[in-house]
């Protein structure tokens, strides 16, 4: 009897302390959770933003992880991947199934800004990184912000200064906006339009369209009425390439017009082709032939997806690069000392030369304003741009004490 006791005593406290040691591998402070480093890529692969980021941001996340030497502190790195539709509630079921039952460590890509917003929230009540790479709207390091949180290729308030700012110079001081109805589209064009405004531009009318729209004849026809010298394209991936192609079929620039795509990157203008994309100004955070460093990274990432890169792919590939940095810095995975070591750590890669994260999580690096060639000015396959200037961080991007970001305060 007294054997049988000291037995159960034994087993009890044997699976006690097996218990106690498991909970203390998943939130140690130090080394790897789980025995692996998991990073999922949560964006659109199936709908108007599919060749914007989709599969190939996948791609670039899996090539950072083969760069970086397949582990970190000693533990293999994983990446999963999924399509959340451009709808915040299917991204934020997937990014609570992945946090609570996968054990994904960090979640990136997430374009759609609408979508990005509802992850980062996921995020901040989980005590998960995020990084942004497709999504634009400045909330994300503003009344959004979380200590979690990070902006990473680009945002709404870099491309009204680029485009936006460019155009202003060029004579279009009177603009009216034709708008995605969603978070991103008003964030952009209010960027835009407080940016053409204070240029000493005005702003005579805006109109506001679905998601994923077929059909802009009776939008481009308010905007065509308008008069307004330029009309601002605040939508992106397949959105702006069907505006621009049915603008041109009403005449809309052959009558003096000017169209601005102020979201526009070098997967869209390579589905419109040079034809009809050319003589466009928009504002990159990459160009695949900037000089040597862009060209190497492009080359691999050819290989592997028969297309070059836009800012989204390589500023995804940062991103994942830099996570992987901060862990091996921080000597664990836990969210708390990884993100210290994201804000502290300086970003010095192909993609951003001398970048820094700010204290709300926007990584602030240079920007490029760009014009789209002629037919005859491409001299081979995916030479598409003119680099018109190069836009410093410092002045592309808001001030972050003025974002409306708690963390800076």
């Amino acid at each position: 009897m007294h054997k049988t006791i000291l037995t159960s005593f034994v087993t009890s406290s044997l699976a006690v302390l097996l218990a106690s040691s498991a909970a203390f591998a998943q939130s140690a402070p130090g080394g790897v959770s789980d025995n692996k480093v998991k990073i999922g890529i949560l964006n659109d692969q199936s709908g108007v933003y599919s060749e914007f980021g989709g599969k190939s941001s996948v791609e670039a996340a899996k090539m950072a992880v083969e760069d970086f030497g397949g582990k970190v502190l000693g533990q293999p790195i994983e990446i999963v991947d999924a399509d959340h539709q451009n709808k915040p509630d299917i991204a934020s079921n997937i990014a609570r199934q992945w946090y609570d039952t996968q054990q994904v460590d960090a979640i990136m890509e997430l374009t759609t800004s609408s979508v990005a917003l509802a992850v980062q929230a996921v995020g901040k009540e989980k005590k998960k990184i995020d990084i942004v790479t497709g999504a634009a709207t400045t909330d994300l390091t503003g009344k959004a912000c979380t200590p979690y949180g990070f902006h990473w290729a680009y945002d709404t308030h870099a491309l009204a200064v680029g485009t936006g700012g460019a155009l202003v110079k060029q004579g279009g001081d009177s603009w009216f906006f034709l708008t995605a109805d969603y978070a991103f589209g008003y964030s952009l064009e209010q960027q835009t339009g407080d940016f053409v405004k204070s240029s000493g531009g005005k702003i005579v009318g805006a109109v506001r369209h679905p998601l994923a729209t077929t059909d802009f004849s009776s939008f481009l026809l308010q905007a065509q009425s308008s008069g307004a010298k330029v009309i601002g394209l605040a939508n992106a991936g397949l959105d702006t390439s069907n505006a621009i192609k049915q603008a041109a079929e009403f005449g809309i620039t052959a009558g003096g017009q000017r169209l601005a795509a102020l979201l526009f990157t070098l997967a869209e203008v390579h589905g419109l082709g040079l034809q009809a994309a050319q003589g466009l100004t928009l504002t990159e955070g990459y160009y695949w032939n900037l000089d040597d460093k862009s060209r190497e990274f492009a080359k691999k990432f050819f290989a592997r997806t028969k297309k070059m890169p836009n800012m989204v792919h390589s500023g995804t590939y940062s991103a994942v690069t830099q996570y992987l940095k901060a862990i091996q810095k921080a000597g664990t995975d836990d969210a708390d000392a990884v993100s210290k070591a994201l804000h502290e750590m300086p970003v010095d890669d192909f993609f951003a030369r001398g970048g820094t994260v700010a204290k709300n999580g926007r990584m602030i690096h240079d920007m490029y304003l760009l014009q789209v060639k002629k037919p005859g000015e491409s001299k081979e396959p995916w030479d598409y741009f003119t680099v018109l200037a190069t836009i410093p961080g410092k002045d592309a991007y808001m001030d972050p004490a003025k974002s409306g970001c708690d963390l800076v305060k």
